[in-house]
């Protein structure tokens, strides 16, 4: 299950991202969330793999990737790092891009003035409830490692097959931090989910299940001309989160668009 929440204004929704209280353990305000910004509200979690129209490519698309990327790859047997890079570099795979960061998932939620006659979103999910979902192996692995979030070396032991097969036909996501191959990765605080089914997307998954496993906000359209402007002044634009010549005039480009006309 999951709740959805409008956002009322530039205030409220400040209010929402940032409503998580101090931990208990470390007595520190660090939010146990993963966020996804969306341009258009309707959309849902569906990874590009899915969105091709053929899983059955998956195997494809990844061996053949591989051939081009080597010299980028630390490790050419983790297919954990293949599958980071491959869907850093825009390659269809069963990962979807999350971030550890509010603001970042705003970014994308209003970065598109093509979309500001429709309403974005941005989805909250709750890491600390996802790991209770983990089948006892991965479960072992990241409680010993203190984290809610895996890396590649972590996952290196296991093939994409015995990823699948782990929780006895029962489907589970797993959040990866990808390595930080370059400023994007790092400007971005980004991080993947990973389903064990390739066919199946999150909204479906968590409908199983009663927890409130995560929130979508809803960013009305009204809205995002002044989320926009707001989240330049504080620095969060294109020329941040895609460092380089592409990400300035994409900042530019949008900064100087005249909406009067």
């Amino acid at each position: 299950m999951s709740s959805t929440i409008k956002a009322k204004s530039w205030i409220h929704i400040q209010e929402i991202l940032f409503s998580f209280e101090k931990g208990a353990e470390h007595g520190r305000y660090r939010s146990s969330l993963a966020y996804r910004g969306v341009d258009e509200a309707s959309f849902e979690l569906k990874t590009s793999l899915m969105r091709l129209n053929n899983l059955r490519a998956e195997n494809h698309l990844l061996r053949n990737f591989k051939k081009y990327a080597n010299t980028m790859l630390k490790d050419n047997d983790n297919i954990w790092e293949l599958l980071a890079v491959a869907q850093h570099y825009g390659l269809p795979t069963r990962l979807l891009d999350w971030s550890f960061s509010p603001y970042v998932a705003l970014h994308f939620a209003t970065s598109d003035v093509s979309k500001f006659d429709k309403d974005g979103a941005i989805w909250c999910m709750d890491m600390v409830k996802v790991r209770t979902l983990l089948p006892g192996k991965l479960k072992k692995i990241i409680d010993d490692e203190g984290s809610f979030v895996f890396t590649v070396d972590l996952l290196k032991d296991f093939t994409l097959d015995e990823f699948d097969n782990l929780n006895n036909g029962k489907d589970f996501v797993i959040f990866l931090e990808p390595p930080s191959i370059d400023k994007r990765i790092v400007n971005q605080y980004a991080m993947f989910t990973i389903m064990s089914n390739p066919d199946k997307n999150l909204d479906d998954l968590f409908q199983e299940h009663n927890d409130d496993i995560y929130t979508k906000i809803v960013i009305p359209k009204e809205l995002k001309w002044e989320i926009r402007d707001k989240l330049d002044q504080a620095n969060i634009s294109e020329r941040m989160i895609f460092p380089g010549l592409e990400g300035v005039s994409a900042w530019l480009k949008r900064y100087y668009t005249n909406i009067n006309n």
